[in-house]
């Protein structure tokens, strides 16, 4: 696959605006680094853009979540200060799982080159709000978390950081909540999972469990591909055993 198709594919509606910008710097490193190197960053073919107006609400597609992902999560690993290789394992082994090695690679190498910059949060993720649906920022969040918790724990300026970015996302506060309670083990993690308190009825439970089931559903980002549907089904599956846990507890 061409550098220069994989680009085309990968930017989809972040032309334009503060991701655009930070994509084009981003773009713009690698192919000074591989022109003094005498490579040639583009093949001989040639990717058309997609450069309608960004405020059009369209479908989000795999490279649009994919260029989402990478500004996001070089915002989470800097959060504590250091780049801890642990973390950027993470996103490596997520990238390769998700795409296969080649497109990974592409990937690192953007990535590396984003988290050289200095990104003002707020407005990138504005713009996802604008032109994401809200179950593929939900995986975002999912995301952020996995790669915070890749070196064994989540720092409390990593919590803050990924709080404040699904603030700016538009996602409430017991989405939130649901989705960091999956990465902890707390005696009221199946609770905040089903987003009740821990003195629901019975009925509340079902019908809690059903909402959830039903938002967290792996279909809902079914627009992105295989590869994104296999972390949805990780946040249902979370789902499914808070429901256990709490069906056990309650003997019910």
């Amino acid at each position: 696959m061409s550098y220069s198709k994989w680009i085309g594919g990968a930017i989809g509606w972040s032309l334009g605006g503060p991701i655009g910008a930070i994509i084009g710097i981003a773009i713009g490193s690698i192919i000074d680094s591989m022109a003094k190197s005498g490579g040639s960053p583009f093949s001989a073919e040639r990717e058309t853009y997609n450069q309608s107006d960004p405020r059009q609400h369209q479908r989000t597609q795999s490279g649009d979540f994919e260029v989402s992902l990478l500004i996001l999560a070089s915002s989470v690993i800097k959060a504590d200060g250091k780049l801890d290789q642990r973390e950027l394992d993470f996103v490596r082994q997520q990238f390769v799982g998700m795409y296969g090695k080649d497109r990974a690679n592409h990937a690192f190498k953007l990535f590396k080159n984003i988290n050289k910059q200095q990104v003002s949060i707020r407005p990138v993720c504005l713009q996802i709000r604008q032109m994401m649906e809200h179950a593929s920022r939900l995986q975002l969040i999912h995301f952020l978390f996995g790669i915070a918790k890749a070196d064994g724990f989540v720092t409390e300026s990593e919590v803050n950081q990924i709080h404040k970015i699904a603030g700016y996302l538009g996602v409430s506060a017991r989405d939130y909540e649901s989705i960091k309670a999956m990465f902890y083990s707390d005696s009221d993690a199946s609770y905040k999972i089903l987003e009740i308190e821990k003195s629901a009825s019975v009925d509340e439970i079902k019908k809690a469990y059903r909402k959830m089931a039903k938002k967290y559903h792996p279909d809902k980002v079914i627009h992105l591909g295989p590869a994104h549907q296999k972390g949805a089904e990780e946040k249902f599956r979370q789902v499914q055993k808070a429901y256990e846990q709490i069906q056990k507890e309650r003997g019910f």
